[in-house]
């Protein structure tokens, strides 16, 4: 007697990354927003996720806390640590990409390479690095969690900006400077602007 979980499904192809977008009605996308702790990436990202809500667009916020929390709890910030998050990170944003979700990714990712190793594991039409710029002096003074007095009293080691470096992006799609008067609000514009302009929102 056959198995009736090999009859007529040998055939079916799988649903492919355009399928799940016309269920959508939109494309899926990696939006990853980089800068040090206190640049603003999370404000920025958050206020451009619910604005694509607002439009209708299916999205998902992997904010770098949150994601420390869980999927990444087991790892420390040691160069290779810092590796290992970033690439958990992009692998779940790409996921979502591809299931025809806009993926926006705020974390730190201080080094080039390990971004640029998420570039390139996505669609270069479907991935957009959004560097948001601030000074460390602006970025110290705003200080929204006490890190970096923190960090300039010993108590912690390898913070990025204080002991540990941060590779600015030498290419990124958009970079915002969230150092001058320029509002969060819009510098989310300009990135709902880019986004539409790449046909992804």
């Amino acid at each position: 007697m056959a198995n009736p979980l090999s009859v007529g499904d040998l055939g079916t192809p799988p649903l492919t990354p355009e399928d799940r977008e016309r269920l959508h009605g939109h494309r899926g996308g990696l939006v990853w927003f980089t800068g040090l702790s206190g640049a603003g990436k999370s404000t920025i990202a958050n206020l451009v996720d619910r604005r694509l809500h607002q439009m209708g667009r299916h999205t998902m916020l992997l904010d770098g806390d949150v994601v420390r929390t869980g999927l990444c709890e087991d790892l420390g910030f040691s160069p290779e640590d810092r590796a290992e998050n970033v690439r958990r990170i992009g692998e779940a944003g790409r996921l979502f990409a591809r299931s025809g979700v806009l993926a926006l990714v705020a974390v730190i990712a201080p080094y080039n390479r390990d971004r640029q190793a998420t570039r390139e594991r996505m669609r270069p039409d479907r991935f957009v690095e959004v560097y948001v710029d601030a000074s460390l002096e602006i970025c110290e003074q705003r200080d929204p969690k006490g890190l970096y007095k923190r960090a300039r009293a010993g108590e912690i080691r390898d913070f990025t900006g204080i002991d540990a470096p941060y590779e600015a992006p030498p290419a990124p799609e958009l970079r915002l400077d969230s150092g001058g008067d320029v509002t969060a609000e819009a510098l989310a514009d300009r990135v709902i602007a880019f986004l539409q302009g790449r046909n992804l929102a």
